[in-house]
């Protein structure tokens, strides 16, 4: 890339060319030969970057305390409610504070109509490059490492059949971020994507039309279901996740109408033989998945998961 990715933000997948994302892939790959072999990785000596969370968090904050140690650097893990954001700092200032004391910012920030912007806000003024921890549209560090673990599963991810499923939850409300980041990342990877969803959990119509161009453009398909067999018949990988009704569209769906839409050994048996179930994580057992499924030989999360350190250690090495 000569260079050209240091510096640059990290907030949605759209703003990175497939050249560049195939490049962060080749070199999440060579971490993570380099951390199985137990070879040291201290690309970011000394560097430091600052973890800002407004939610709370597992997977991505440990994998980016974990990577940034890997890496020879230093996280500074910040809970924005004992931040002076909490009084009402501007996203500029904190962007131009911590931006010259370090050398990167990591930001969650999953507040509907609000995470999105406060990340541009902070773009726009950071000397450093700005890294989307998850926001209320896009979650770019999930995307890469659910491609990842796709390619890493199957010789080419031309013509794969994905189906992205909502599926019921009762736990917290989960953004949509998870699954528009998917919608709009696999068509440009000449995979068939099914969108499948109850009547009133639909995405945006800007991601949809973005969807179907990405797969026009690049050789893919997309289309949209509202039957959940549909969604799994001869499938090869399936995202059933939970995600929460944003459109005012239909602002009284009640999602306990759709308890039926869950990922089932039933279903699991119409999709392809060796299909693939993924799920970003953490899942809600026995509601948006059975026990035996996402433990069972079909299941692929823990790679899925484990694949966020080295793609995010990628991400930190590229841009910082």
């Amino acid at each position: 890339m000569n260079g050209t990715l240091k510096g640059k933000h990290f907030i949605t997948l759209r703003e990175w060319s497939n050249n560049e994302i195939d490049f962060l892939l080749d070199v999440a790959g060579d971490l993570k030969r380099k951390f199985y072999m137990d070879v040291p990785t201290p690309y970011l000596p000394l560097k430091t970057i600052f973890l800002m969370f407004f939610e709370q968090s597992t997977r991505t904050r440990n994998s980016m305390e974990a990577g940034i140690a890997q890496l020879g650097g230093h996280a500074n893990y910040l809970d924005t409610s004992s931040m002076q954001i909490s009084h009402g700092e501007s996203a500029k200032d904190t962007g131009i504070i911590l931006s010259s004391f370090g050398h990167g910012i990591a930001c969650r920030n999953c507040f509907w109509e609000i995470g999105n912007k406060y990340l541009r806000e902070m773009a726009a003024h950071s000397s450093r490059p700005i890294m989307n921890l998850q926001c209320d549209l896009y979650h770019p560090m999930q995307g890469v490492a659910d491609l990842m673990t796709i390619k890493e599963k199957f010789t080419s991810t031309k013509g794969i059949k994905v189906s992205i499923i909502w599926a019921y939850a009762t736990s917290h409300k989960k953004p949509i971020s998870v699954p528009l980041t998917q919608a709009l990342l696999f068509p440009r990877y000449q995979m068939d994507v099914t969108l499948a969803y109850p009547k009133g959990f639909e995405l945006p119509d800007w991601a949809i039309d973005e969807a179907k161009e990405n797969a026009t453009r690049y050789g893919g398909s997309f289309r949209i279901t509202h039957d959940i067999e549909e969604a799994f018949r001869d499938a090869d990988v399936v995202i059933p996740k939970n995600w929460g009704s944003w459109s005012s569209k239909d602002p009284d769906v009640n999602i306990d109408d759709f308890k039926d839409w869950k990922c089932t050994e039933k279903l699991m048996s119409i999709a392809s033989k060796d299909v693939k179930y993924m799920h970003a994580l953490p899942a809600d057992r026995g509601n948006e998945v059975e026990d035996s499924v996402i433990d069972g030989p079909h299941s692929i999360v823990y790679q899925e998961a484990e694949n966020r350190l080295h793609t995010a250690k990628a991400v930190m090495m590229l841009t910082m």
